[in-house]
């Protein structure tokens, strides 16, 4: 009972939808009240029976901040899997956890940060530039896949219940946001509408349209002069007024402070506050919002805006079934047992697994033998717990680097001799002669080599300005090539390095990224034969940065695989595997359609190897008559297949108007008569890739008909 008697109001009616129980209750609150659910710090109402709650949790590859959790692979990792299948079934596991651990917490009173459900999560923005630091939260550069998982991953975080949300997902940051992290508070982002709608929005609209993402967190960058969290036409005409977002929208943190203190916007917090809530940011993470009061008292606010930002928040409050009874709610009945179980541990490994890239494997170096006398396993990554996790982390109950996973895997005849050689990033040679030692003594070298989330990351970590390996570790990587052993070399990492010496010089390279818990596990498995690599690069590893515009540049000319005319070290898409594939019998429904028509498509795939192995089968699409500039090649299909050897499999695709669009520079997506390139295979159909993967690639083109055809992008 509470102080307005023992009557049921409507907005403790579950009955009602949670829209009519927000606008009750929002309805029976003082301003002051309201005002105090606009921040992520949200207070108790005891009034009227609302606990207090902390909007921010993050669950970037696992549930973070908030003790022991599974902890999946860094989100540039999962990408590279090109799976959006398991990145949908490993969403679900993320968002088991986090019901699982919520209801204890609350059950011991503990509601602070990261013991929420809505969760600022997926990082959706395009890896624009390798040198950024926070590249590593995304699914990299290109907004077809970025969208393909985005989308998935949004899904599995929010369930299918018809009747309540399992968590709030937050796709970020919205929008053209992709550093530089030292001028992101400051930053203004010029960016074209053709860019804005061909690059840096898709992900966010099928995130929105499709997913049905429930939030939507803003950026810390201005673009083309307006703050990302004021922005009228981003979040007001674009987010709300054309993709029909119903949710709310969470400023990232601090943001609104920044239109005083860097952008230089606004003069004072109240006005920062009003420019904030007036354009449609309905929650301040950080504290600016606490002027609000004085901003409505001068007249800058509306209590009608306040009231409608706050039944957004209320709302998604009550489709996570916040205020009923839990035995109404069916993801409040997930034990806590299930948090890092085993069937968790092992969808961790299955991913760290999925997302190992073979950048090479000369002579069939891959995979060694379990029964090799001796192994020297050298490297300042070999035995670092920190680059299995990268950022945004929670706790695994355990973990294993490389160095454990491999001295389980082999023989017990096996010697493996360990040195770590040199540090991270540092310029001191003592650790040399030790690995010499144990390099000369062995068959082969596992070189464990990268960087680490101490050396990209976001803030004061930042941003790299160099690719290339830090400190002395390619001289070390020289000097134990030079004893004539073969050296495999393990790369961690979160975003591209610049390898050409590696390239041209080492056997074996594999891309392991940050690979979560599993990570040595998966390592170990896969360099010997266990488990066969099949992911795909995310993202171009160009050969330096001068291949790279300036970072601050936000046009997509020169940028991607997409945009870029110079040849890459290691394309977009790339990838070898320990077996091989044919496609064969690429067949089209039809080689003519009309303007605003699908077309279907089926190819053949066949593992003509001996192993068995997964073959990722991208699908690119190129308008040969566009009247504009267009992407020298888009992906537009992906399927990751798992074969035996001499299994066969039909991969079908569909392609739709929006696939066949291009952009104008107004910003329209437009469907022009004229002939379409189709290609298909296991990689991007470009020069290096056939170089490098020695594969070709299926082609068949079609025919549209009809009138230009606007099937989407800028309403103008």
């Amino acid at each position: 009972m509470n102080e307005e008697g023992e009557d049921k109001f409507p907005y403790k009616d579950t009955d009602l939808s949670a829209k009519e129980r927000a606008e009750d209750l929002v309805s029976r609150l003082t301003l002051e009240e309201k005002l105090s659910q606009t921040l992520n710090y949200s207070s108790a109402l005891p009034r009227v029976g609302i606990r207090e709650y902390n909007w921010w949790n993050e669950c970037l590859h696992g549930v973070a901040r908030a003790g022991v959790a599974t902890v999946f692979p860094q989100a540039i990792g999962m990408a590279a899997t090109f799976d959006s299948e398991l990145m949908f079934e490993t969403a679900t596991a993320i968002s088991d956890e986090a019901r699982a651990k919520h209801h204890e917490f609350v059950k011991h009173e503990d509601r602070g940060k990261s013991k929420g459900l809505t969760f600022w999560t997926p990082n959706v923005n395009i890896f624009r530039d390798p040198r950024w630091g926070r590249g590593q939260e995304t699914y990299g550069e290109d907004p077809f896949l970025t969208g393909r998982l985005g989308v998935a991953f949004v899904k599995g975080l929010q369930g299918d219940d018809p009747h309540y949300l399992k968590l709030v997902a937050t796709p970020k940051h919205f929008a053209v946001h992709s550093g530089p992290e030292h001028l992101r508070n400051e930053f203004d982002a010029q960016v074209s509408d053709k860019d804005l709608w061909e690059t840096y929005l898709p992900a966010f609209e099928a995130c929105v349209k499709e997913g049905g993402a429930f939030s939507v967190m803003g950026a810390y960058n201005r673009v083309n002069g307006v703050p990302c969290c004021a922005n009228k036409r981003l979040i007001g005409e674009i987010l709300r007024e054309q993709w029909g977002f119903k949710g709310y929208v969470v400023s990232d943190c601090g943001a609104v402070k920044d239109f005083h203190e860097n952008h230089k916007v606004t003069e004072t917090p109240e006005d920062s506050s009003a420019l904030a809530i007036n354009n449609g940011c309905d929650l301040n993470c950080g504290s600016t919002y606490e002027h609000l009061k004085t901003a409505v008292e001068e007249g800058k606010i509306s209590e009608e805006v306040v009231d409608n930002s706050v039944r957004k928040l209320f709302e998604a409050r009550f489709r996570l079934g916040m205020f009923d009874p839990p035995q109404d709610v069916a993801y409040a009945q997930l034990p806590y047992e299930t948090v890092n179980c085993e069937k968790h541990i092992r969808l961790a490994y299955k991913m760290a697994a999925e997302s190992f890239v073979l950048l090479k494997n000369e002579d069939s170096t891959l995979p060694l033998n379990k029964g090799l006398d001796r192994i020297a396993v050298v490297g300042p990554n070999a035995d670092n717990k920190d680059v299995l996790l990268g950022n945004y982390k929670g706790t695994p109950a355990k973990y294993f680097t490389a160095l454990e996973g491999i001295r389980e895997k082999v023989s017990g005849e096996t010697d493996i001799i360990y040195a770590q050689g040199c540090a991270l990033n540092s310029d001191k040679m003592s650790g040399f002669t030790e690995a010499l030692i144990a390099a000369e003594r062995a068959e082969v070298v596992i070189a464990c080599m990268g960087i680490s989330p101490q050396l990209e990351g976001e803030g004061v970590i930042g941003d790299r300005q160099d690719l290339a390996l830090p400190g002395m570790q390619l001289e070390l990587l020289k000097a134990l090539h030079d004893t004539g052993k073969p050296v495999v070399l393990v790369l961690f990492n979160g975003s591209p390095l610049s390898l050409n010496w590696e390239q041209d010089n080492l056997p074996a390279i594999l891309e392991t990224w940050y690979p979560g818990e599993q990570g040595g596990k998966a390592i170990a498995d896969v360099l010997f034969g266990d488990a066969a690599p099949g992911g795909r690069l995310p993202i171009t590893f160009v050969k330096s940065v001068d291949q790279l515009p300036d970072f601050t540049d936000y046009r997509m000319e020169g940028r991607t695989y997409r945009f870029m005319e110079d040849e890459p070290l290691y394309p977009f898409g790339y990838g070898l595997s320990y077996t091989s594939f044919s496609y064969n019998n690429l067949h089209l429904e039809t080689g003519k359609i009309q303007s605003g028509d699908t077309l279907n498509l089926s190819v053949e795939v066949e593992n003509v190897g001996e192993i068995a192995g997964d073959e990722v089968v991208q699908l690119y699409i190129n308008d040969l008559n566009s009247s504009v500039n267009t992407p020298r090649h888009s992906l537009c299909g992906i399927k990751r297949v798992q074969l035996a050897p001499s299994e066969k499999k039909t991969v079908r695709f569909q392609i739709t108007p929006i696939m066949m669009s291009m952009v104008d520079e107004k910003g329209r997506c437009i469907v022009e008569p004229g002939k379409f390139l189709l290609t298909i295979g296991g990689r991007q159909p470009d020069r290096r890739s056939k170089e490098l993967t020695g594969a070709d690639v299926l082609r068949a083109d079609f025919d549209v008909d009809g009138e230009n055809l606007i099937v989407g992008g800028n309403k103008v």
